[in-house]
Order: structure tokens, then sequence, then C-alpha cells
């Protein structure tokens, strides 16, 4: 059963008791992502998870790695375009030296000039890792057609440029105005010991915001159709093809989960089956849901040698027609629904999913559903909340993104 703690400065703790285990997840949830930034802090919220590892005003960053070592457990963290988690796994009695040192880097993180001059050149080779990966780099630049005027279109790592300009400034300034009790999730899930909320809730629970302290604002961007080619010296073109879709909060969410896994989302899929099985067109063919707090994204990828990447297009537009004019069948649906099933219990099986699930939920939804409530949703699919969802998303103009050689 999952139990929600609201502190008296406004920061959330989320708590599942897991009694058959014994390990515990607990992670740091900031409502604050890549599209919040501005054009010249574009990468900051990576760079500033990247900090928070790099040394306290009592731990070195050595001494963070080797507490963690030292105990067996794990500690990481990731930034997305609307969230950074902060989190750590541990053997049960490890709980409260867990949270505390993750407080220790959430609140005294000295961001010292020699650390971040040589964390910038780290997250200088993952900008570069990433563009040396068409099949990363396709992705990001479709995002830069869909949405070439909002921050949503801009990458999470940022750039070359904009990662020279940041200092420890530049740092607190954005903490001050996004690591706010508000917008922060305490999520926990495992074996918790006694005492282990309470502890949670005396590191968190009473500091104040800044008075530099911004509400997030959502910003509704325009999805934008067009096309872009990059030219690589690659042996396969890559392509990236993506429509507008719904939000998280959309109440057809499922529905959408399970038209992706019949077009292209697992091996029995449509694309995986037409073009790499029949007509093996392909190696690597997919498709994925992206969807946010206001808009979202249909994406298909696939890459294919130069010789046949006007056919593979032309059957993933054969596919999608194919969609468009006659629907799904009730076969297909019956197996989304029941591979949708599948794969969420399947999901759940460890504390940190558990706590990655809850600490999500609070942070976007504000709401914690069973597994039964969501088994049972999933059963409400229909043909008719399917077909609505290919009427809107596969008749519209899409981004394309293309790169490979000329």
């Amino acid at each position: 059963m999952v139990k929600v703690t609201k502190c008296k400065n406004g920061v959330r703790i989320v708590s599942e008791q897991i009694d058959h285990v014994r390990s515990l997840s607990v992670g740091i949830w900031v409502n604050a992502g890549s599209r919040y930034e501005n054009p010249e802090e574009n990468g900051i919220t990576h760079f500033i998870e990247h900090m928070l590892f790099k040394g306290t005003h009592t731990r070195s960053a050595r001494q963070i790695a080797e507490e963690f070592d030292r105990i067996g457990g794990e500690i990481n963290a990731f930034t997305s375009k609307e969230n950074t988690c902060y989190f750590a796994k541990v053997l049960d009695h490890h709980g409260e030296l867990a949270i505390e040192i993750l407080a220790d880097m959430f609140f005294n993180s000295a961001f010292l000039p020699e650390e971040i001059e040589r964390e910038r050149q780290v997250v200088l080779e993952e900008i570069y890792m990433s563009e040396d990966a068409p099949d990363d780099d396709v992705h990001e630049i479709l995002w830069s057609v869909m949405y070439p005027e909002d921050a949503l279109g801009r990458p999470i790592l940022g750039t070359a440029e904009t990662l020279a300009t940041f200092d420890a400034e530049m740092i607190r300034r954005y903490m001050a105005k996004h690591y706010t009790p508000q917008n922060i999730v305490i999520s926990v899930a495992g074996n918790i010991e006694h005492g282990l909320l309470t502890k949670i809730e005396e590191l968190f629970g009473t500091f104040e915001p800044s008075s530099q302290a911004m509400e997030t604002k959502l910003t509704y961007p325009a999805f934008k159709a067009g096309e872009i080619v990059k030219v690589r010296d690659t042996e396969q073109a890559h392509i990236a093809i993506s429509f507008p879709a719904i939000g998280v909060k959309d109440p057809s969410m499922y529905s959408f989960i399970a038209l992706n896994n019949i077009i292209g989302g697992n091996m029995s899929s449509r694309l995986f089956q037409e073009v790499r099985e029949e007509r093996g067109l392909a190696y690597s063919v997919f498709s994925y849901q992206s969807s946010y707090a206001d808009v979202g994204a249909f994406t298909i990828y696939a890459s294919a040698s130069k010789q046949n990447l006007d056919s593979l297009q032309h059957q993933i537009d054969n596919t999608l027609f194919d969609l468009v004019t006659g629907g799904v069948t009730e076969e297909e649906l019956e197996n989304a629904k029941e591979q949708l099933k599948g794969s969420f219990v399947l999901g759940l099986e460890g504390t940190e999913a558990h706590m990655n699930r809850n600490g999500i939920n609070e942070l976007v939804h504000g709401t914690h559903r069973s597994v039964d409530d969501i088994l049972q949703r999933i059963d409400t699919i229909t043909m008719e909340s399917v077909d609505a969802l290919i009427e809107k998303i596969l008749k519209a103009e899409p981004a394309i993104a293309i790169i490979g050689p000329k």
C-alpha cells in the first residue's frame, strides 16, 4: 500500500512497504528538467545532476562512491525533459545511511571550480558520444524539427557552447529557482525499517524555498511538421518519423500504449514483421510513444543501407496507410492488452521499479492507482478508442529526420 506524507514545507514523502524483500530503494524526485531551462541554460539540469556527485563540504566524490561500495549499494541519477531523480538501492538496514548521503549531496554540494571544470569535460565527451552514434543523434535532431522554438526541442545534454558557460553561480541560481519544496518528492519502497521515514522528514521537511523560486509553467508548444537531413559517412541511413500525439494525463493513454505495441512496440508488431521478417529491409525497426504533461509524440525509427532506404520508407508508409484505412484487428488488440498487463506486472518485480512508479505518480499525477485498477483500465481499451487515436495521430503531417550517407 502506498502512503503519502506531506511535510510542513511542502515536500512529499511517498512510501511503500514491501515485507518480503531485504532491500530498499529511495529516490529524490525533482520537478526540474530540460524543458524548464532558458536557452542560455540549456543542459544545466543535466550538468547539476552530474555535479551533485562531485563532493560536498564534508565528503569528496571518492568518499561518496566508497561509502556506497562498502555497503554493497548502488547510487545513480538521471535527467529527463521534465524531471530529475537521484536514487539509491541498498540493503534495508542501510536505508538511513543512504538517505543521509543523498541529502548531503542534495543540500551541501560544494561546486568547486576545479570539479566543475573536470565534469564539464566529462559531459562534453557525453555530448560527443551521443553525436557520434547516429541511432541516438537522429532522435535528438528529430525533436529540433518538432519543436524548433521550444525548450522541448533542445537536447537534454545541452551543447558545447552552453556547457562552456556554466559555473557555480549559475548552478546555485538555477537550483534556487527549481529545487524548491513544492517541486520535490521523496519516494521510498522496500523493507522500510522503523525510523527511516522520520529521518527523511527531518532531512527534507524543514528547508525553505528561496526568494528566487519559480512556479513551473507548461508551454503547450505547437508540433511542427518538416524534414531534416544530416549527411554522415555511415554505412546505414537512420530515419526517425514522428507524429503529434497526446500528453501523459490524457484518458486515452493506455490505448496509446496499446496502439504503439501493435505498430512497432515488439517483435510481433506490424512494422517488425513486415519490414524485417517478411522483407528483410532493416535489422532495427521499432516505434515508441513519448508523453509529457501537455504534449506527446509517436515515433518510428529504422535503419537500412542506402540502397534500401526508399523501399524502407515505402513499406513504413504502406503499414501506416493500412492502419489508417483498415484499423487494427480484434486479435491484435487483445494481444496488445495482454502484453501491456504482462509487462506492467513483471516490471514491478524490484524495489527500484516501485520507487520509480510511486515517485513519478506523485510528481506528475498526484494519485496512486493499485495494480488491479491499472489492469482493469487496460481491459477497458476498445477498438473505438484505438481507432480514434489512429485518426488523430497518423493522419497528421509528420516530422522526419534522416542521418546517413549523401
